[in-house]
């Protein structure tokens, strides 16, 4: 991989110094963090700060290192202010679909930079859905549009289930986000690469349909 942009450090520079304000700091993390209940009582400012906070180091950690892996792949194809719409809108719509799944939930909490990293890596996979992904306890690379669609399956398990502190609703959330705001900036996949786009979007008709019959 080449050598890492100035836009991903600087990303990955304030989620670590807002996340280790956090780790040291109740009042400020407790101030930021999506709640629900604050939220409507209207403290917006939480739909996008508490993207840039994390529950430990190793939250913060896999959030970054998956963000340095895959923010390279949309910013070569679309460039650094696209890269970051699709970071930030991705982290948006993750935060807008765990408010709309979780709206009578006043306990609700939730942080993370998964939202935004997840619509990253969905924008990668839409941008180049031929590249091949390993993993350590898979170590057969597979494409990347089978693990987009895989994942996006398990995230709807784990949304039905909800047997997890994962916060899955805005994984998914990220990935809508992702994926739309990759389609509006970059019209050429949908000729070149449509099949991909069809299959990705399976999942999200499978939980809009779910939704609709409350299978959720």
């Amino acid at each position: 991989m080449e050598g890492i942009n100035t836009i991903t450090i600087v990303i990955i520079a304030i989620n670590c110094l807002l996340s280790f304000k956090g780790f040291k700091d109740y009042h400020f993390f407790e101030s930021y963090k999506f709640n629900i209940a604050s939220i409507k009582r209207g403290e917006h400012i939480r739909m996008l700060s508490s993207g840039f906070l994390h529950a430990d180091e190793a939250h913060l950690i896999f959030n970054m290192f998956t963000l340095y892996f895959f923010a390279n792949g949309v910013i070569d194809y679309l460039g650094v202010f696209n890269f970051c719409l699709i970071y930030l809108g991705s982290l948006i719509s993750g935060n807008l679909l765990t408010l709309l799944f979780n709206k009578h939930n006043l306990n609700y909490n939730a942080v993370g930079a998964s939202g935004a990293v997840t619509g990253v890596l969905y924008a990668a996979i839409l941008l180049n859905p031929h590249m091949r992904l390993g993993f350590i306890f898979l170590p057969i690379p597979i494409p990347a549009y089978v693990f987009g669609v895989g994942y996006l399956l398990y995230t709807i398990y784990g949304m039905k289930k909800r047997n997890d502190t994962i916060g899955h609703d805005a994984h998914f959330g990220g990935a809508i986000g992702g994926y739309s705001i990759t389609l509006f900036m970059a019209s050429w996949v949908l000729t070149e690469n449509l099949l991909m786009v069809v299959l990705l979007a399976v999942p999200i008709f499978i939980l809009l349909i779910m939704k609709k019959f409350n299978k959720l």
